[in-house]
C-alpha cells in the first residue's frame, strides 16, 4: 500500500508540476500575444490556458480515482480517473484547438501587422524551458512505469492505464512542438513581411492539438469500455498465480481495468492435493485476500477447474511445473 501511495503521490507531483508551469507560461504568452499581434502567439496562449484548465480536470481525475470503493462501488472509483480525463481531452480540443485554428484563418483572411518580435521570442524561450522542464518530470516517471514493464517508453505512454500520466505528457510533448512551431511562424513573418505563416503555424498547433485530443479520447474510451490487458499483465499474473504454493494450473483468467493500475482477477485453477471441500474454500480464499494485498489487484475471485478443462498456456510462463 505504501507503493502505491507513493505512485499516486508522484502522479499528482507531475500534474501539479504541469499546472504550475501552465498557468506561469499562459500569462506570459497572452502578455506576449497582446503586445506582438502575432497569430502564432495568440494560438499558444489559447493552447497553455487550454492546458492550465486540463491539469485542473487531471488533478479532479487522480483525487476522485483514489477513493476506496463502497458498497455503491464495489469495483471502487478508479473509472473516474478515465472520464474526468476525457472531460479534459475534449477541453484540450475545444478551448485549444478550435480557438487556434479559427485564429488562424481569421488571420489569412484579415492579416494584421505584428511589432516587438524580441518580446515574441523570449516569452517562448521561457516557455519553452518551463514546458521542458514539466515534461522531463512526465518523462522519467513514464520512463520508470515503462521499465518495471519492461516496455519502451512511447509504448508506456500508449498502453499505460493511468490517463493522467498519459495526458501530461502528450500535452506537454505538444506543447514543446507547439513553441518551435510558432517560433518558426513568427520568424518566417518578420523575415517576410508577410503574416501568412504566422497563420498559418497557428493553424498547424491547432491540427497538433486536435490530433493530441483524439488520442487522447480514444485511449480512455477504450478503458471505459473496457480496454483488455496486454499479453505482458496478462503473463505477469498468471506467473503470480502459478508460482503460488497451492495453484497448480489455471484454466480460466480474466482480467479487467478497473481504474489505473486496478485490475479485477477472476481465475479457475486447481488446487494442488486432494483437499476436502472445506479446506479447498478456505484455500481459495486465502489465495484471493494474498492476490489482493498486492497494489494492482482491486478484487480477486477464484474458482475451482474440474479435470477435463485444458490448462492455460502463458508464453511468458510456458514450462512452470
Amino acid at each position: 500500500m505504501k507503493s502505491e501511495s507513493k505512485k499516486s503521490w508522484s502522479a499528482s507531483i507531475t500534474v501539479l508540476i504541469a499546472f504550475a508551469a501552465n498557468v506561469l507560461v499562459a500569462v506570459a504568452k497572452t502578455a506576449a500575444a497582446l503586445i506582438t499581434g502575432s497569430a502564432s502567439m495568440t494560438a499558444e496562449a489559447a493552447h497553455s490556458w487550454a492546458d492550465t484548465g486540463n491539469q485542473v480536470f487531471l488533478l479532479i481525475a487522480e483525487r476522485k480515482a483514489a477513493r476506496k470503493r463502497d458498497k455503491a462501488h464495489p469495483m471502487g472509483y478508479g473509472r473516474e480517473a478515465y472520464v474526468w480525463s476525457m472531460i479534459a481531452a475534449f477541453g484540450l480540443f475545444t478551448a485549444g484547438a478550435v480557438v487556434s485554428v479559427m485564429h488562424g484563418i481569421q488571420q489569412l483572411l484579415t492579416p494584421e501587422p505584428a511589432a516587438d518580435y524580441a518580446i515574441a521570442y523570449v516569452v517562448l524561450t521561457v516557455a519553452f524551458v518551463f514546458e521542458g522542464v514539466s515534461f522531463i518530470q512526465a518523462f522519467r516517471q513514464t520512463r520508470k512505469a515503462a521499465r518495471e514493464l519492461d516496455r519502451k517508453t512511447l509504448e508506456q505512454v500508449l498502453k499505460s492505464s493511468d490517463p493522467t500520466l498519459r495526458a501530461v505528457f502528450a500535452e506537454d510533448g505538444a506543447a514543446l512542438i507547439g513553441l518551435l512551431i510558432a517560433f518558426a511562424g513568427i520568424f518566417l513573418h518578420q523575415v517576410t513581411g508577410s503574416s501568412v505563416p504566422d497563420a498559418v503555424g497557428s493553424i498547424l498547433v491547432g491540427i497538433l492539438l486536435a490530433a493530441v485530443a483524439v488520442v487522447l479520447i480514444d485511449r480512455n474510451r477504450r478503458f471505459l469500455v473496457g480496454q483488455a490487458v496486454t499479453s505482458d499483465i496478462e503473463g505477469s499474473m498468471a506467473r503470480r498465480l502459478l508460482e503460488h504454493p497451492e495453484i497448480e494450473r489455471i484454466t480460466y483468467l480474466h482480467l479487467e481495468y478497473v481504474g489505473p493500475r486496478k485490475l479485477y482477477v477472476v481465475a479457475a485453477v486447481d488446487i494442488l492435493g486432494d483437499l476436502r471441500e472445506h479446506d479447498v474454500a478456505v484455500a481459495l480464499r486465502r489465495v484471493e485476500r494474498e492476490l489482493e494485498d498486492h497494489e494492482t489487484v482491486e478484487e480477486a475471485v477464484l474458482t475451482l477447474a474440474t479435470a477435463d478443462e485444458p490448462s492455460l498456456v502463458f508464453p511468458a510462463v510456458s514450462g512452470h511445473r
